[in-house]
C-alpha cells in the first residue's frame, strides 16, 4: 500500500510526465524529443501497485497532456479547460492498464514482443478516439510533432499521421524495455531496428509525388485590426491595400485568411464589386473567407452555390472571386470548433459563455466538401479548408482524392497572438501536404502563414505574426496517388485489430481461468446385500 505523501507524489508526477510530450509540438518544437517524451509517464505506470492506481496515473497523465497541449486555449475557455482536460484524460486509462499490464515485469516470455505492439496500438486508440470533433478533433497528435523531419514525412505518405505516432509510440515503449528489463534487450533491439528499418524502406523505395507544372500563390496576411465596432471593414481594407501591391507581379491565385471578409457578399455588392475589381487589377482569382450571417436561399435567388446548403445562420466561407465577381464556387465549413464557434449540448453546457469567449450563436456547418476549378487554369484545381479543419487528415485525403491539385486552409489565430497556437496549427499543414501528396498553403490573418511542397517541404519563408504584407510562392503541382490516400487509414485498422486479438485471447484465458474443473469420475460402489 502506498502511504498517503506517496500517493500525492505520484498523482502530481503523473500530471507532470502526461504533460512532457508538449515540448516535441511546436512552438518549442523539439521534434527529437518525442521518442522518449512518453518514457517517464510509463516508467509511473508500469510500478502502479494495482491497476486502479495505473488507471488513476493514466486519467492524470491524460489530463495533463491535454493541458499542456491546449494551454493557449486558456484565455478563451478560462477555467472551462480544467474540466474538459479532465474528461479527455479518461481516454488514457485503457492505454496505461496495458503498460502496467505488459511493461510491469522483467519482460521475460513473450511479453515484451506483446507491449512492443500492443501498447503503441493502445495510444492510438487514445488518438483515434479523441480525434472526433465533439471531442476537440485531432489537435496535438503524437505523430503531428515530426512534421519537419523529411523520412518521417515520406511515412506519413503511406500511412498517415496515425503510422507517424505508432513508431514514435514503439519507440518510446522499446526505451522503456531497455531501462527496466534486461531480459527483453533483444526483443527491444530488434524493434527499434525495425522502426529504423521501416523507415528506411519507406525513404528509399516509396515513390516522390511526380513533379508536374507549377503555380504561383500569392498569401495575403493583413496583421493585427484593433477590435473595434469597423474592425472587419478595415480588416478588409488593408487585405486590399496589400493584394493591389501584388499588381505587375503575375500570381494564378491570391488567398486571404479566415474571416477575411466580414459580410455576406450578396447582402453587400459593394464589397463584391470592389474584390471583383481587386481581381481584375492584379490578374488573379482571389480566395477569400466570408464569416457573416448569411439570408435564407430563397432571399438571395441562390441555392446557396457549390457546397452551400441554403439555411440562414452564419456561416464561415471560402468563396472564389474573379473579375466578373464571385464565380459560384464556394466551400461552407463543415467541422467546426467545438465552445468556439458551437456549444456541444447547448442545453447542458451553454454556461461556458459566462466563463469564457464561447460561441454565444452556434455557426452554421456546411453540407459536403468542395473542389473548385480555377479560372485560367484548367490542370488545377483547388480543394478548401478552414482552419480547425486542417488537422483532420481524412478532410485532405477526400479532397486528394476527388481531384483537388492544391490544398488551401484559410485560418485566424489572432485570438492567440502571442501563444504556441500559431506555430501548431500551420505546422499541420506539412503533415497533410505529405499525406497527399499535394502542396498546401496555409494562410491566416495574423501569422503563421506558411506553404508547403508536395512532400510537405516548406516552400519559401513563413509570414510570423508580426507580418503585414504579402507574399509570391511559386508552388510545384504534382500528379499521382500518395498510398496514403489510395488505403487511407489502414495504421488505424490494424491497431484496433492487434488490441482486438488481445482482448479476445484475455477473455479466452479468463474464461478458462473461472471454469472449475471436472471432478473425477470414481468407480460405482457397490452395496452388500444379505
Amino acid at each position: 500500500m502506498l502511504s498517503k505523501p506517496a500517493r500525492w507524489w505520484r498523482a502530481a508526477a503523473a500530471v507532470a510526465a502526461g504533460g512532457l510530450p508538449c515540448l516535441a509540438f511546436p512552438a518549442p518544437a523539439l521534434w527529437w524529443f518525442a521518442y522518449v517524451a512518453l518514457v517517464p509517464w510509463m516508467l509511473l505506470l508500469r510500478s502502479a501497485p494495482t491497476g486502479r492506481r495505473a488507471a488513476l496515473e493514466g486519467w492524470l497523465g491524460g489530463a495533463g497532456f491535454i493541458l499542456a497541449v491546449h494551454h493557449w486555449l486558456l484565455p478563451s475557455l478560462h477555467v472551462f479547460l480544467v474540466p474538459l482536460a479532465a474528461l479527455l484524460g479518461l481516454l488514457w486509462i485503457p492505454w496505461a492498464l496495458l503498460v502496467r499490464e505488459l511493461l510491469g515485469g522483467d519482460g521475460a516470455g513473450g511479453r515484451a514482443g506483446a507491449a512492443l505492439a500492443l501498447v503503441p496500438a493502445a495510444w492510438l486508440l487514445s488518438e483515434l478516439a479523441r480525434s472526433w470533433q465533439g471531442l476537440g478533433g485531432p489537435w496535438g497528435l503524437l505523430g503531428a510533432s515530426q512534421w519537419q523531419v523529411p523520412p518521417v514525412l515520406r511515412l506519413a505518405s503511406v500511412g498517415g499521421v496515425w503510422l507517424v505516432s505508432l513508431l514514435v509510440a514503439a519507440v518510446n515503449c522499446a526505451v522503456v524495455l531497455l531501462i527496466v528489463a534486461p531480459a527483453a534487450r533483444v526483443p527491444a533491439v530488434a524493434g527499434l531496428t525495425g522502426c529504423a528499418v521501416l523507415t528506411g524502406v519507406v525513404w528509399l523505395w516509396v515513390p516522390r509525388p511526380e513533379v508536374s507544372g507549377g503555380l504561383r500563390v500569392a498569401v495575403v496576411q493583413p496583421g493585427l485590426v484593433a477590435d473595434g465596432p469597423d474592425s472587419a471593414d478595415r480588416r478588409f481594407a488593408a487585405g486590399e491595400r496589400l493584394t493591389r501591391g501584388l499588381a505587375g507581379q503575375h500570381p494564378d491565385l491570391v488567398v486571404w485568411g479566415e474571416s477575411s471578409v466580414g459580410a455576406d457578399l450578396t447582402a453587400r455588392p459593394d464589397l463584391a464589386r470592389r474584390l471583383a475589381a481587386l481581381s481584375a487589377e492584379v490578374g488573379a482569382p482571389l480566395l477569400v473567407n466570408v464569416d457573416a450571417r448569411r439570408p435564407p436561399a430563397a432571399e438571395t435567388g441562390t441555392a446557396g452555390g457549390t457546397g452551400g446548403t441554403g439555411a440562414a445562420g452564419i456561416y464561415k466561407s471560402a468563396v472564389l472571386v474573379g473579375p466578373g465577381g464571385p464565380t459560384g464556387a464556394r466551400y461552407d465549413k463543415m467541422r467546426l470548433v467545438p465552445f468556439g464557434e458551437y456549444i456541444p449540448a447547448r442545453a447542458l453546457l451553454g454556461w461556458a459563455t459566462s466563463v469564457g469567449k464561447a460561441a454565444g450563436e452556434d455557426r452554421v456547418p456546411g453540407g459536403s466538401p468542395v473542389v473548385m476549378d480555377l479560372p485560367g487554369r484548367p490542370d488545377v484545381r483547388l480543394g478548401p479548408l478552414v482552419c480547425f479543419e486542417s488537422a483532420f487528415p481524412d478532410m485532405s485525403r477526400h479532397l486528394a482524392r476527388e481531384g483537388a491539385g492544391l490544398l488551401i486552409a484559410q485560418s485566424a489565430t489572432s485570438s492567440f497572438q502571442h501563444s504556441w497556437a500559431p506555430a501548431q496549427h500551420a505546422s499541420l499543414a506539412a503533415l497533410r501536404a505529405a499525406e497527399s501528396g499535394r502542396p498546401m498553403v496555409h494562410a491566416t490573418l495574423t501569422g503563421i502563414s506558411a506553404v508547403y511542397g508536395p512532400s510537405g517541404e516548406r516552400l519559401g519563408s513563413a509570414l510570423p505574426t508580426s507580418a503585414s504584407t504579402a507574399a509570391l510562392y511559386e508552388v510545384p503541382l504534382a500528379r499521382g496517388t500518395t498510398l496514403y490516400v489510395r488505403f487511407g487509414d489502414w495504421p488505424v485498422g490494424a491497431a484496433l485489430a492487434v488490441l482486438a486479438v488481445y482482448c479476445a485471447a484475455a477473455g479466452v484465458r479468463s474464461f478458462r481461468a473461472g471454469t472449475p474443473a471436472p471432478e473425477p469420475t470414481a468407480p460405482r460402489a457397490r452395496t452388500a446385500r444379505g
